[in-house]
């Protein structure tokens, strides 16, 4: 009897053309595995999609004066166009700006709202007053407080790999104007933190993954904001905040 073989591989961002890591380490491997299972006469389904929301997409948009769906459109065809000529056979290759796709998000947020898995609350947030903004993580530079690297971002530090928060940032400064931003309460969403877990820090020689890793999990595991109350979960991503 032929098995059901469900593949779901990951999504790309729609912020910049796909290289041959992607490749070779994402799809080529599913594509294989799903022409084996289909050649064994097995029932295949291989999904993916275009990620069209996300802080990479709103940091590409601004530095080319474009808007957010203008960028993720243009790379969403340059995918469908890669695939045909690589010959990546999609079962369904669909985007997150589908209206299936946002409601079924929109359905599971608010789901996970009404049962207080999910929470509002406030976080200190930079806000640059020449911009008159709050600032994207990235849009934040300053000095590493693990390694004391002074070109450390507000979302990572290059140098010792740690994943960071821009509060945490010493001679904080507006990538744009270099002034000083202030912080200032902003509402957001948040996934209940967990208790009884820690996870240890990384040194400032660790591997760039082993800081990512821990970083997220140590984020993950004290309660992680997901967007700004006042935004749903669709324009918080498109508007690059923190999902």
């Amino acid at each position: 009897m032929p098995e059901k073989i469900f593949i779901g591989v990951a999504w790309p961002y729609s912020n910049g053309s796909l290289h041959i890591g992607q490749i070779v380490g994402a799809y080529l491997p599913a594509d294989v595995f799903a022409r084996y299972h289909r050649a064994a006469g097995n029932d295949v389904l291989m999904v993916s999609g275009s990620d069209l929301h996300g802080t990479p997409i709103t940091v590409r948009a601004e530095q080319e004066g474009r808007t957010p769906a203008d960028v993720a459109s243009r790379f969403h065809n340059e995918f469908l166009d890669s695939w045909k000529r690589l010959g990546i056979s999609w079962d369904l290759y669909t985007t997150t700006g589908t209206d299936n796709h946002i409601r079924i998000v929109q359905d599971m947020f608010l789901r996970l709202l009404d049962k207080g898995d999910i929470y509002q609350a406030s976080m200190k947030l930079p806000y640059c007053t020449v911009e008159k903004r709050f600032l994207l993580d990235r849009y934040v530079e300053g000095t590493c407080p693990i390694c004391g690297d002074a070109n450390a971002r507000g979302d990572q530090c290059d140098n010792c790999g740690n994943v960071l928060d821009p509060i945490d940032l010493t001679d904080r400064r507006c990538k744009f104007d270099g002034s000083e931003p202030e912080l200032r309460d902003s509402e957001h969403f948040f996934l209940p933190s967990s208790t009884g877990v820690r996870t240890s820090s990384t040194s400032p020689s660790a591997l760039s993954s082993k800081g990512y890793t821990t970083a997220r999990l140590r984020e993950t595991l004290s309660g992680a904001s997901l967007f700004p109350s006042g935004a749903t979960a669709k324009s918080a991503s498109m508007s690059g905040s923190k999902t």
